[in-house]
């Protein structure tokens, strides 16, 4: 049913898992000695850590934090919320905050500098799909699973006016769908 309003696929499925056990090898790798915090970014890094974490050989903590700058539409705002804060501090802890994608790169770079400010000893990011095009703010996460192009993408936790999180790969969304909302 949702298919039909896919344009076409940008990463499939099979891709999604290659991406996140090359990711969880080179983390393990950075990260051995060390327990980091992973913070997913919610709702849309549910898929991605999901599958991230099966590939991280690591003592990790794992925190959720809800972070908002779309609220609703295609385009991100510059107005970032905090929908749900964290439970554990981050005081003189590593951080790995994972994403679904990086976009504009201010919500990454406003929550990045606020976990510093809580005394972080780092901050560094793992996302999915990067899409240095559409930023407006100077930022390069340090762990990327694929560029893609300037196209709105939904699936694997990216959605529309929050649908489409469920698909199992990241396809663009037919203008048509968006535009007649």
């Amino acid at each position: 049913m949702l298919e039909k309003d896919i344009e076409r696929i940008l990463v499939s499925e099979k891709e999604i898992t290659h991406i996140c056990q090359r990711l969880g090898a080179k983390i393990t790798h950075d990260y051995h000695g060390k327990t980091p915090i992973i913070i997913g970014l919610l709702k849309g890094c549910m898929p991605f850590m999901a599958e991230l974490i099966k590939y991280i050989d690591l003592y990790c903590e794992i925190e959720l934090m809800g972070v908002s700058s779309y609220h609703g539409g295609i385009q991100s705002s510059s107005d970032v919320k905090i929908t749900k804060d964290l439970e554990t501090s981050v005081h003189d802890r590593d951080i790995l905050i994972a994403e679904d994608i990086v976009d504009t790169g201010k919500t990454l770079d406003v929550i990045s500098k606020l976990l510093i400010h809580r005394g972080a000893r780092s901050v560094e990011v793992v996302t999915l799909l990067d899409k240095p095009a559409g930023r407006i703010v100077e930022f390069t996460p340090k762990y990327i699973g694929t560029t893609i192009p300037k196209e709105f993408v939904v699936g694997f936790g990216l959605d529309y006016n929050e649908l489409y999180r469920n698909l199992p790969y990241v396809g663009v969304l037919k203008p048509e769908v968006y535009k007649k909302n």
